[in-house]
């Protein structure tokens, strides 16, 4: 796993000057029965021609696991969801106990087995490079199911140039998932997208209170100058708009490889975040409202036969 120093995040992290702006204002084909002479007479004893070789099962997809982990970054924190810059773990889409969010855990276990059979590894400010200790966390509780949702903070960095390349975070992400099948071999993953930061800054800029906020630094990269449209700004968006969709491929690509790994399609980032799905403190994490919009999604992926 790649070492790096700067493990705080900046775009879910920006705290003591955030509250001073608040405070004023998501067949091997068949065998033919058939000799070397062509016609359809017996093989040699023994021989399989009479009969297909019997195809490998297809691994099944457990529609109601019985267990829960989730790793990821603020979004599974419930960051700025119920208070400013303060995690709010009650709300989050994934293990949260919260009756207007209804929780994939409470949705999956049902609300007693929820408190004791899901596990919140998540940590606000995480990166990809992060996600293997966690997901060496998360595996030691033995789950049925592990949740992902990672990603933002690799495209949200002070500057376009510090977003993390696509190789790194193909590797991180691919090391993660070594780190779980060491210990959890059986455990299923599913992997939610990056969601829609160019979204996020249409939707949040029409709110003065929360450009306030972002020029304290949340999610530079993408929404520094929020009202500037001119070429070079809308050039550094698209960027990052295209970073993250690059890392979306990544995670498709690298579930796609595990048996038990499944990819939420683009779910997360084709949803249409509006401003009630968005926190009232920053206008860029999810609100509770959002959180459960999370959780709806999720429980969808996961409970579908198919993917």
């Amino acid at each position: 796993m790649r070492k790096r120093s700067d493990r705080g995040g900046r775009p879910f992290a920006v705290r003591a000057a955030v509250a001073a702006v608040t405070a004023a204002a998501l067949g091997a084909g068949s065998l033919v029965a058939c000799d070397a002479t062509g016609d359809n007479s017996p093989g040699p004893a023994g021989s399989p021609s009479s009969a297909k070789p019997s195809p490998k099962p297809t691994p099944t997809w457990d529609t109601k696991p019985r267990s829960v982990a989730a790793v990821g970054d603020s979004i599974t924190r419930g960051f700025d969801a119920c208070s400013v810059l303060s995690d709010c773990p009650k709300v989050s889409w994934a293990t949260g106990t919260d009756k207007s969010v209804k929780s994939l855990a409470v949705r999956l276990l049902g609300e007693s087995r929820a408190k004791t059979h899901s596990w919140n590894h998540a940590r606000t400010g995480a990166r990809m490079a992060d996600l293997p200790e966690q997901m060496s966390l998360a595996a030691a509780e033995k789950p049925e199911l592990v949740t992902v949702m990672a990603g933002s903070n690799d495209a949200c960095r002070p500057t376009a140039a510090g977003m993390t390349p696509v190789a790194d975070f193909r590797a991180d992400f691919e090391e993660s998932l070594r780190q779980l099948r060491r210990t959890a071999p059986k455990a299923q993953v599913y992997v939610l997208s990056v969601p829609d930061l160019k979204r996020l800054w249409s939707q949040g800029r029409a709110n003065p209170l929360g450009k306030q906020v972002w020029k304290l630094g949340i999610c530079a990269s993408m929404l520094a100058d929020p009202d500037d449209l001119n070429s070079a700004a809308t050039a550094r968006r698209d960027s990052v708009q295209a970073r993250v969709k690059a890392y979306n491929e990544v995670l498709r690509e690298v579930c796609a490889k595990d048996k038990k790994c499944r990819y939420d399609g683009g779910a997360v980032f084709g949803y249409k975040f509006g401003q009630a799905q968005l926190s009232e403190w920053d206008w860029f994490h999810p609100s509770v409202n959002g959180q459960a919009r999370i959780a709806a999604l999720a429980y969808r992926g996961v409970t579908a036969e198919r993917p």
